[in-house]
């Protein structure tokens, strides 16, 4: 029989008992790493239980556990009468069979499958401390345990009946809430009935898509546009069309001019805070989009998700308050101020429609129903507000110490348009040369500028820059490593 490995557990095995994480399940991880990390070789034989819990300072119980799960995953086998042996499911795909062990998928299918080049995403890992992004919030403003105890106070109750979805789309008591939270704010007259909530933006796009797009059908977005509804629509098979874009929004004379009645299905359009050179829409063009779209017979789909980060104390009418939804459908967000996972965003159309859109939400991922309940909560007991107060007033000082900064390092090499809706800069230089060659430079220093934040052509070099999501200490690092990439680059 052979004898026990003679390594000290303790030598790779750290227990921190401050962590949440059970004991046993610390010991599993580092275990296997040990495993794979060759410090334990396949065939090894193990220690006794009892002997590896007192080099460890721990129960005996604890040990027996970890054993089990590291058996169960098949990282080590106990043969009767012989003892616990290390087994690598890593190691051996024969031995793998044997054991009945798991062993990871291989690199590449040995099949073939649908690939959608349209999907790809632009969007970049972040392992650079600092970065930009195209404008997101600072989910740290309003602390998690606030939001958190909502959450728990729905699961300590017991009249669950309360909690129950509604077959027509989500929580009742939350729709209620949630209609009267946008009456209050938004300025609409609306009612639970007309509206439905989605926990993910991309979820309002893909049902629509489903419900309004078939293929060869146009779609009319705004020049630059998000990159994710051009996705989403293109991949459904529409035919998308590009229509200019200056400091009144859209160019709503273009589609008059370059397309018949009958022509358009729909179009896509961001009217507070258009992506990604924040401009909004007139109130002259809002009312001649809306015209003619009743002439020329199509559908708007109004983005209004960056509503909650305005700036604009008179708030102007809506393409929905205008229309009264008869052309518009109205997408927007809740509590975006808030925690990821507290986050929702939401639809308004028509009855008949939104009822065909909940089928939808059967595939695509149907309403948190506790969580729903939650943010009625938050809703009914006013702290919703408090939190929407703290943080309008972070994003304004943010957003004044980001222009601030801006002008300081860059002076007369931009042109920068403060957004009064939203989360970003829009940032065009004096000067041409390679954002490419910016960003490369700013890597090398520690500062990641995400590609989806450039914007180059003959005629413009700019980025999109959001600035939310850092603090005062951040904020002025990062625009410092900027300023010396771009000098860097231009000299």
């Amino acid at each position: 029989m052979s004898s026990p490995v003679k390594i000290h557990f303790q030598s790779f095995i750290k227990i921190d008992r401050r962590k949440k994480e059970a004991i046993y399940m610390q010991i599993v991880y580092q275990f296997i790493n040990a495993v794979k990390h060759s410090i334990l070789e396949n065939d090894d034989r193990l220690p006794g239980s009892r002997k590896i819990a007192e080099e460890l300072q721990v129960h005996r119980k604890t040990i027996v556990a970890a054993l089990a799960e590291l058996q169960e995953q098949g990282w080590v086998k106990t043969l009767p009468n012989r003892g616990t042996f290390v087994k690598n499911p890593e190691l051996s795909p024969g031995e793998v069979e044997k054991t009945k062990a798991f062993q990871q998928p291989p690199e590449k299918a040995p099949f073939q499958f649908r690939k959608e080049f349209i999907l790809d995403t632009p969007i970049e890992e972040r392992p650079e401390k600092l970065y930009f992004t195209d404008g997101t919030p600072d989910d740290r403003i309003i602390k998690s345990e606030e939001l958190v105890r909502f959450y728990a106070s729905v699961l300590k109750r017991k009249k669950q009946a309360e909690t129950l979805p509604n077959p027509t789309g989500g929580n009742l008591f939350f729709r209620d809430q949630l209609s009267y939270y946008l009456n209050l704010t938004r300025g609409f007259h609306l009612s639970k009935n007309f509206l439905l909530p989605v926990a993910g933006f991309e979820q309002v796009l893909s049902i629509l898509s489903r419900l309004l797009i078939h293929t060869g059908d146009l779609v009319l977005v705004e020049e630059l546009s998000y990159f994710l509804p051009n996705m989403i629509f293109n991949q459904a098979g529409a035919q998308m069309k590009t229509i200019p874009v200056d400091a009144n929004g859209m160019d709503i004379d273009y589609i008059e001019t370059h397309f018949k009645p009958g022509e358009i299905r729909l179009v896509y359009i961001n009217t507070n805070c258009q992506y990604p050179t924040t401009v909004a829409l007139s109130e002259k063009r809002k009312t001649q989009l809306i015209a003619l779209a009743e002439a020329y017979d199509f559908i708007i789909i109004e983005d209004n998700t960056d509503v909650e980060f305005s700036s604009v104390k008179n708030k102007k009418d809506s393409l929905f308050s205008k229309n009264n939804g008869k052309r518009v459908l109205y997408v927007g967000s809740f509590g975006r101020f808030l925690n990821p996972g507290f986050q929702m965003n939401f639809l308004i159309a028509p009855k008949d429609l939104l009822q065909e859109a909940t089928k939808y939400l059967n595939i695509l991922g149907k309403p948190d129903v506790m969580m729903e309940k939650a943010l009625g909560e938050l809703i009914h007991q006013g702290d919703i507000h408090r939190y929407q107060r703290k943080s309008k007033k972070v994003v304004a000082e943010r957003k004044e110490g980001f222009s601030h900064l801006l002008h300081h390092h860059f002076k007369d090499q931009i042109t920068v348009t403060i957004p009064s809706s939203g989360l970003a800069f829009w940032i065009q230089f004096t000067n041409f040369f390679s954002l490419t060659h910016l960003q490369e430079k700013a890597k090398e220093k520690g500062l990641l500028i995400p590609s989806i934040c450039l914007y180059q052509n003959r005629k413009m070099t700019s980025l999109r820059l959001g600035f939310a999501h850092l603090n005062p200490q951040e904020m002025e690092a990062a625009v410092q490593l900027l300023a010396e990439s771009y000098w860097e680059v231009v000299v």
